[in-house]
């Protein structure tokens, strides 16, 4: 996605991103970890990305090998999005405001 490191790294357990005016955490939960605490991986975060074109940024993705639950979608606001998932199985979303 082109975020830059900040702090952190994967060994630690979290990484701090840095793009534009945002900050963005993202922390891991090790497979020891309580059940409240595992039950927390593999599902939607909520977190979404805007992107200037979700079909440019899918087939870039996809390239990758990053897993889409399907291909982006046109919706009845005038938007496009598309779920992915990360190495955990987190839904997240790329989100396209204005599909024109």
């Amino acid at each position: 996605m082109g975020l830059k490191l900040h702090a952190g790294s994967s060994a630690l357990g979290y990484c701090v991103f840095e793009s534009g005016g945002a900050t963005l955490v993202v922390e891991s939960v090790p497979e020891d970890a309580p059940a409240d605490e595992q039950c927390l991986v593999g599902r939607f975060t909520g977190l979404s990305f805007t992107v200037e074109s979700v079909a440019a940024t899918y087939d870039r993705l996809t390239s990758r090998n990053v897993s889409f639950s399907g291909e982006p979608e046109a919706q009845s606001w005038g938007g496009v999005l598309a779920t992915f998932k990360d190495p955990a199985g987190n839904e997240l979303q790329l989100v396209q405001m204005n599909a024109g």
